[in-house]
C-alpha cells in the first residue's frame, strides 16, 4: 500500500505555522523578566532560547514540529529532525539530547509508518551527534512529527536576531524555493531530490562557520520566508537591510513552480507581513513570492561573511523601510 502522508495535512512543513503576524499578537504581553542568566528569552523571536549555567556554557533549548512536507514517512521524520536540530544551530549551539513530538492519525495511517518517521528523525540526529531519548505521543487527526532539542553553547559566543549592525554583509547558506516546491509535490506527487537534499542538510557546519568568522548575529529562513526572517532581524537590530535580488540563490525548478501556480497560503501571508516594511524596487510578483516563500528547514541567514556561502545583500543604517530590494 502506497500512501501520500501529504494528503492528511491541510498544510505542510513550515507553511503550516501560525502566521506571523498573528503569532506576535498572541505573545505580546508575555515577556517576563529573566534576570541575568537568561541569555536569549523572547523579546526579539530568537530561534531557541539560551539561560546561562556557568561561565563557559549556555543551555540552548527549543521544539519545532509540523505535517509531512514529503509523501515518504522515513524522509520526512530526516526532515523534521534536521529542522528542529536548526533552531540549535542558528544560535550559535552544538545539540546534545532530543526527545520526538509525535501527533499520529492511529485509526487511519498504518502505524508502521510511525517507525519510519521516527527512524529518519533518529538517523538526522545521529548525524547530528546528538542523542535521541523517548518523547510524546498523542492520537491526532493530521500526523505531526518534530523534535524538542537541548543544546550546549557557549554563552560568550551566541548567534542572535538583534544584533546585525551597519555594514555587516548579509550570507545566506542555502538556497530559496523549497516551499513552492514542496507545494508542487504535495499537488501533483512529484518528487524533487534537490529540494530533499537541502532540507536533511544540517546546519551545523554553517553555523561553525559563522561562529569561526566572528559573527554575532544569525537566524534560520524557515517558515517566515527570507523576506519575513530578515525584517525580524532588521527590526531586532535597529537597522536597514538591503537584499540583492540578483545574488539570491534558489533550488532548481523554484521558479517553475512558482508560474504553475504552485505557491502556499503561508507564502502569500508572509508576503503580505512584510510589504508594509518593504521598498520592492519594482520587482515583480514572481521574484517577491520566492523570496517570501515559507521554507522548511532552510539555511542560516548570518550578518557576516560565511565561507562558501553567497553574500545576497548588506545591513546599513536605518533609513525609511526595514526592507529594500535592489
Amino acid at each position: 500500500m502506497t500512501v501520500r502522508l501529504t494528503q492528511y495535512a491541510h498544510g505542510g512543513g513550515c507553511a503550516c505555522k501560525i502566521p506571523p503576524g498573528e503569532l506576535e499578537s498572541i505573545v505580546k504581553g508575555l515577556v517576563r523578566p529573566g534576570g541575568d542568566g537568561l541569555l536569549i528569552g523572547l523579546e526579539d523571536g530568537d530561534d531557541a532560547a539560551a539561560v546561562r549555567i556557568d561561565r563557559d556554557r549556555a543551555v540552548v533549548a527549543t521544539a519545532d514540529f509540523f505535517t509531512p512536507v514529503v509523501d515518504d514517512a522515513y524522509t520526512w521524520g530526516r526532515i523534521a529532525a534536521t529542522n528542529a536540530l536548526s533552531d540549535v544551530y542558528a544560535v550559535g549551539g552544538e545539540p546534545l539530547l532530543a526527545v520526538n513530538l509525535l501527533g499520529w492519525p492511529r485509526d487511519v495511517l498504518p502505524m508502521e509508518l510511525v517507525t519510519e518517521v521516527l527512524r529518519g528523525g533518529l538517523d538526522a540526529a545521529d548525524a547530528a551527534g546528538c542523542h535521541v531519548a523517548g518523547g510524546h505521543s498523542v492520537d491526532d487527526p493530521e500526523p505531526k512529527y518534530g523534535m524538542a532539542v537541548t543544546g550546549l553553547a557557549d554563552p560568550e559566543r551566541l548567534l542572535r536576531i538583534g544584533t546585525g549592525r551597519p555594514g555587516s554583509p548579509l550570507s545566506l547558506t542555502k538556497p530559496l524555493g523549497i516551499g513552492v516546491l514542496n507545494t508542487r509535490h504535495k499537488a501533483t506527487g512529484e518528487v524533487f531530490p534537490q529540494a530533499v537534499a537541502v532540507m536533511t542538510t544540517l546546519n551545523r557546519d554553517a553555523s561553525r562557520a559563522a561562529l569561526a568568522a566572528g559573527a554575532t548575529c544569525a537566524t534560520d529562513v524557515t517558515g517566515f520566508g527570507l523576506l519575513g526572517h530578515l525584517y525580524k532581524l532588521a527590526r531586532a537590530s535597529g537597522v536597514t537591510a538591503v537584499v540583492d535580488v540578483a545574488a539570491v540563490p534558489y533550488v532548481d525548478g523554484a521558479r517553475e513552480a512558482v508560474r504553475d501556480g504552485h505557491v502556499s497560503g503561508g507564502t502569500r501571508r508572509n508576503l503580505a507581513w512584510a510589504e508594509p516594511h518593504l521598498d520592492a524596487g519594482g520587482m515583480d510578483e514572481e521574484t517577491l513570492l520566492l523570496l517570501a516563500d515559507a521554507q522548511t528547514s532552510g539555511g542560516l541567514l548570518v550578518a557576516g561573511e560565511v565561507p562558501g556561502a553567497p553574500v545576497i545583500g548588506e545591513l546599513v543604517a536605518a533609513d525609511g523601510p526595514a526592507l529594500l530590494l535592489r
